[in-house]
């Protein structure tokens, strides 16, 4: 993930081409993501199958320079085994961000912050009260059906991966009915007293629900 990309509380959006105001699921319109970044979503069957084929684009590049980074190192079991671990986090931290109930929302907070450092806990943290109230309104409900992870750079003490979530999403904007929808993301993350955590977020991807 680069720097200069604005990070986002990725919250997956509706069928509108708006804003959105989070790290975790693009919701109603006109919302600001969580670091202040505005994504415009492409509407229509050709926006979401560009969408769709530029994230698939993106894990495979990642995925490709995965195994160049394996072959560079792989007199460095060390750096290997660390990737792995930070691949695991990753996967594991991507159904976090994008499963969650409005009418749970305490225990999704909590799970999100408790595997969330630097600078990405606290822009989550200081944008939950908006969140809760944009999720609690909307009544948005959102599962994840899939997810894909790979690592395209990293160290023993820091690493940026590559994750693709496959969601489904119920809200008044969808009517109460679940569309489907997908998140693109790079994560960053950093080894904290040996346990990987995410200290940047940033989704370059999002594509709306399909009607």
């Amino acid at each position: 993930m680069t720097d200069n990309e604005g990070e986002i509380a990725a919250v997956p959006e509706e069928s509108t081409p708006d804003d959105s105001n989070s790290a975790v699921v693009e919701q109603e319109s006109a919302t600001e993501t969580t670091a202040g970044k505005r994504i415009r979503l492409v509407p229509g069957r050709a926006g979401r199958l560009a969408i769709q084929v530029a994230a698939a684009v993106l894990l495979c590049a990642a995925v490709a320079s995965s195994v160049v980074f394996y072959l560079q190192n792989k007199g460095n079991k060390a750096i290997i085994d660390a990737n792995a671990d930070a691949r695991t986090a990753a996967c594991k931290y991507a159904p976090i961000l994008a499963d969650y109930d409005a009418k749970k929302l305490d225990d999704y907070f909590a799970a999100v912050l408790d595997g969330a450092t630097g600078d990405w806990k606290k822009q989550f943290d200081s944008t939950s009260k908006e969140l809760r109230e944009v999720l609690t309104q909307g009544e948005v409900v959102s599962k994840v059906n899939d997810v894909q992870c790979a690592i395209e750079t990293g160290d023993e003490t820091s690493a940026e991966a590559i994750v693709v979530i496959g969601q489904t999403i119920t809200s008044m904007g969808t009517q109460g009915k679940p569309a489907p929808g997908q998140l693109s993301m790079v994560m960053r993350l950093e080894n904290v007293d040996g346990r990987w955590l995410v200290n940047k977020v940033n989704s370059p991807l999002a594509s709306p629900p399909q009607q």
